[in-house]
């Protein structure tokens, strides 16, 4: 038994990557699955889909292994978070879709519960503002709407978990009917300080308690998965959201360690030690993992707009075929163009927290063309970037480590790292092993399980495969910055 199985339940497909005894991949296999929108804001997913998808997955990279349930030590689950299910406690029947964590169905409730003057009550239990991101209202939302669903939770007949507590549900055949800490502090109901969910708040959002499931460390007993799914019972023996499986897979174990992933957005996560700092500048106060019953907190930062620009460039504008395209197209932009693109196709995330304001230009001249379009939207990423970590540096003050590490897809494009290096004024680090979430799943796992080292013998396993300095004069910077936050000013005020 030399090989951990990690499961990746992602939000538009499913994962399975195993690993061997030096945390080497040696087979992978990916499912997608249908997103559904039933209206205008809303986002769904079949939880059968969540299921079939991670088992196939599961077995199909076992296949491509030629291994067997007897040769994998452990399993770890990273997922998703945030998005909802409920399910019937005998049958596994979910009651209803899951909602997704993009999902603004709750919108108009979490403005009530603001206008009520809760907001300080929430952020001060959870870490987390009032917003329809978070589960806590989602659920009251299928408690409220789905016939029958409210008597049947109050009877004890159901169950709430996010992704995890569903596919572990699942895997242990109803067995087991828990989380980990990190996903719990996502779902606005869990008390990140006290270390247990929140009668207070259970009650003032009307959710039954019998519903939650018990919070367990990071790296913990799970459960058992069924011998008829792989062969033999494996040990579920690590969990974490996704973005916290990141923080954990880029060995950020030390205060003041700083990731950012950039994927369809961006999520920055800074450990902040056993403190939890309440943020200042609407950063969230979060988890970022939990061993031996005592959390490590962190300050986080999302961006909505990150990989998705390169996506525009390519699907709205039609200026580019492929993302690899815009490095090229950005080196041939005009120098004396101060093109700026604010991305706020959704909005704008940390630190304004705007829902209702929208993408725009600016400076554009007659030569602006799509190599300005190019430059203008990797700059974005960078510039949202440096929006993010001034909140935290405002926030909690590090004892002067100053790299970023990075990971995500958008991380190939060589153009868009240097000029994050160059913006922020900082070190950027690309790890050689960029499939961080499921590698920090999979330590979890195996670190639990004996097969891997510790915190610090992981850690010292870390490679960089290439490190990026700044080399924009100070002049520049300043300029550039200067630029992007008027862009901002006027984009909110419209």
């Amino acid at each position: 038994m030399t090989h951990i199985l990690a499961i990746d339940q992602g939000t538009t497909s499913s994962r399975a990557i195993l690993f061997d005894k030096d945390m080497k991949i040696v087979a992978s296999a990916q499912e997608e699955f249908a997103q559904h929108f039933p209206k205008s804001g809303w986002v769904e997913h079949e939880p059968d889909d969540l299921w079939s998808t991670t088992a196939g997955t599961c077995r199909a990279a076992m296949e491509r292994a030629g291994l067997k349930g007897e040769d994998i030590t452990a399993i770890g689950i990273t997922n998703q978070r945030e998005t909802t299910v409920v399910w019937d406690k005998e049958t596994g029947k979910p009651v209803h879709n899951a909602i997704v964590w993009q999902d603004r169905r709750t919108s108009d409730y979490c403005r009530e519960l603001r206008d009520a003057g809760h907001e300080p009550m929430f952020a001060a239990k959870t870490g987390l503002l009032l917003d329809p991101y978070f589960s806590g209202t989602k659920l009251r939302w299928i408690l409220e709407n789905v016939e029958g669903v409210r008597a049947r939770a109050e009877a004890g007949e159901l169950l709430f978990g996010t992704v995890d507590s569903y596919i572990i549900w699942k895997l242990t055949g109803g067995k087991r009917h828990v989380t980990d800490a990190t996903n719990a502090a996502r779902t606005l109901m869990y008390d990140i300080h006290k270390g247990r969910w929140s009668t207070t708040i259970c009650e003032a959002l009307g959710i039954p308690m019998g519903m939650l499931p018990e919070v367990l460390d990071s790296a913990a007993d799970f459960g058992m998965a069924r011998a008829d799914l792989f062969g033999r019972e494996i040990p579920i023996l690590g969990v974490a959201g996704d973005q916290q499986a990141a923080t954990v897979g880029q060995a950020c174990f030390e205060p003041g360690m700083l990731k950012s992933t950039y994927g369809t957005g961006c999520f920055a996560l800074l450990n902040t030690g056993d403190a939890p700092v309440a943020s200042k500048n609407r950063l969230l106060t979060t988890i970022a993992y939990q061993f031996d019953g005592k959390p490590t907190y962190a300050l986080e930062g999302s961006i909505f707009i990150a990989g998705a620009v390169v996506q525009w460039l390519r699907d709205g504008l039609k200026i580019i075929r492929e993302a690899s395209e815009t490095q090229p197209l950005a080196d041939k932009a005009d120098p004396g163009q101060d093109v700026i693109l604010v991305p706020a196709f959704t909005g704008l995330g940390a630190p304004y927290w705007d829902a209702d304001c929208r993408g725009a230009i600016y400076g554009l001249t007659r030569g602006s063309g799509p190599e300005e379009f190019a430059k203008a939207a990797l700059e974005s990423v960078g510039y949202q970037t440096r929006d993010l970590l001034e909140a935290m540096t405002a926030d909690w003050t590090s004892d002067g480590q100053n790299v970023l590490r990075v990971d995500g897809g958008m991380t190939a494009s060589d153009w868009a790292m240097q000029f994050l290096s160059d913006i922020i004024g900082a070190q950027v680090d690309r790890p050689e092993v960029l499939e961080t979430t499921a590698l920090g799943a999979a330590w979890l796992a195996g670190m639990r399980a004996g097969l891997y080292p510790d915190q610090a013998g992981f850690a010292k396993s870390w490679a960089l495969e290439r490190r990026f300095e700044p080399g924009m004069d100070e002049d520049t910077r300043a300029h550039k910055y200067g630029a992007w936050k008027k862009a901002v000013q006027a984009t909110l005020s419209v």
